[in-house]
């Protein structure tokens, strides 16, 4: 019988994604392994792979589609034998399990009113339903559904008004997150451009939003010497020149903060809800900006590293998350960040930690700056501003400063991560 193809779930946090393109087409025979698709996640565009041979009997979404649920069907894939005659009724939306059948037999559907139909849990709809409803700003617990069931189909809500939404606006326009209709509406009188969020900065947006509310952060900075490092990163260049590498301030800091999370590992953890893991690896992750977005691929085992051989895989990696084709497995992990904005001339700033971590290094511009030396006298001195962003509930604060002091003291006497 005919096989429907879903939309594959290519990472972790993938809700939905864009199918960008088809390399078959209808009729086509296909084998296990071959390439089918490109499909544009969260964070990358990934080839998707036939799991099953047949024929390409029809396709369900076509090119450029975005925001395809996963386990959506995209195609129907034909056994020998078959043809498109077969296939009935393919569905050209995702499945809703929840809302076709109730949990307690008998006829007839009562929705309950003891739960919250806000949260749309117990609320039987269409998926295209509910996407009219989120687009108008509508209540589905207050519609009449005319669906199988009483499930609210799309013909419900066509002349349906957003009243129930648009009564507590009048109060606080602003207090809470605005729809984006009441924002358009401010700024109907002015010129602007209309930029719709892709998979990436919609999962930006929700993480980010996500750590500032349920991560309780604070901060810890400290100004690092950096004089020594600058003499002697240039003394190990003119000896790498013949291999091609050049060693950044960036890849010392890598190694630093490797280093420091062995010499204080219980700063080597992440959140787990209900409890702490403690890593044994330090696997640092690396904030690189790309065009739309961020990306934080993670240098594994970067303790046990050569600095050129961290430098040469950041390089990589760094080049490609700007074509966003790294692999699930390259940006995910890791119980620490850097973010590193100092090339951009950014003196210091606060950086949001990126869940699980336990805390995330934010790093300002090396510059040349009066101090006070070890002899007391005044002089000029390479100085640059770090601030560790730290999740309380992982890291207390005394805790949190002897892996800033670790840091540091790493950073100042860059021999020691030869050793």
């Amino acid at each position: 019988m005919p096989i429907n193809i879903l939309m594959p779930a290519l990472s972790p946090t993938m809700e939905e994604g864009t199918l960008a393109k088809w390399l078959v087409a209808e009729g086509d025979t296909v084998q296990s392994g071959d390439v089918m698709c490109e499909i544009e996640t969260d964070k990358a565009t990934m080839e998707f792979e036939a799991v099953d041979e047949g024929i390409i009997g029809k396709i369900l979404v076509p090119d450029g589609s975005e925001g395809v649920k996963v386990n959506a069907p995209i195609a129907v894939l034909l056994e020998e034998g078959e043809s498109a005659d077969d296939i009935s009724d393919a569905p050209a939306e995702a499945p809703a399990p929840k809302a076709e059948a109730p949990t307690e037999s008998g006829a007839g559907f009562s929705p309950p009113p003891a739960e919250p139909a806000p949260k749309g849990d117990r609320v039987f709809a269409s998926p295209l339903a509910r996407r009219i409803a989120a687009d108008k700003g509508l209540d589905l617990a207050g519609v009449t559904g005319s669906g199988p069931k009483g499930r609210i189909v799309k013909a419900d809500l066509l002349d349906a008004q957003p009243q129930a939404k648009a009564a507590p606006a009048a109060a606080a326009p602003i207090a809470q997150s605005a729809s984006s209709d009441q924002v358009k509406a401010m700024y109907a009188d002015r010129e602007y451009e209309e930029i719709p969020l892709d998979g990436m900065r919609k999962i930006i947006a929700r993480r980010l939003t996500e750590a500032k509310q349920t991560i309780p952060h604070f901060y810890l900075r400290r100004d690092i010497h950096l004089d020594a490092l600058l003499k002697f990163r240039s003394q190990i260049n003119k000896g790498l020149e013949a291999r091609g590498i050049k060693l950044s301030v960036n890849d010392f800091i890598i190694k630093a903060c490797a280093n420091a999370l062995q010499e204080v590992p219980d700063c080597n953890a992440v959140w787990a809800g209900d409890r702490i893991l403690k890593l044994k690896p330090s696997d640092v992750a690396v904030a690189v900006a790309v065009e739309g977005g961020l990306f934080t691929p993670v240098l594994r085992d970067a303790d046990t590293r050569s600095l050129s051989s961290l430098s040469v895989e950041m390089k990589d990696l760094a080049a490609r998350a700007k074509t966003r084709r790294l692999a699930p497995h390259e940006y995910q992990g890791g119980s620490f960040a850097i973010s590193n904005l100092g090339m951009m001339g950014i003196q210091n700033f606060d950086a949001v930690i990126n869940p699980p971590h336990g805390s995330i290094l934010a790093v300002g511009a090396g510059e040349k700056k009066p101090v006070v030396n070890a002899d007391g006298e005044l002089a000029v001195a390479t100085v640059m501003s770090v601030t560790l962003s730290v999740d309380h509930r992982v890291i207390d604060g005394a805790l949190g400063a002897q892996f800033l002091a670790s840091v540091k003291s790493n950073l100042e006497n860059p021999m020691v991560m030869l050793a």
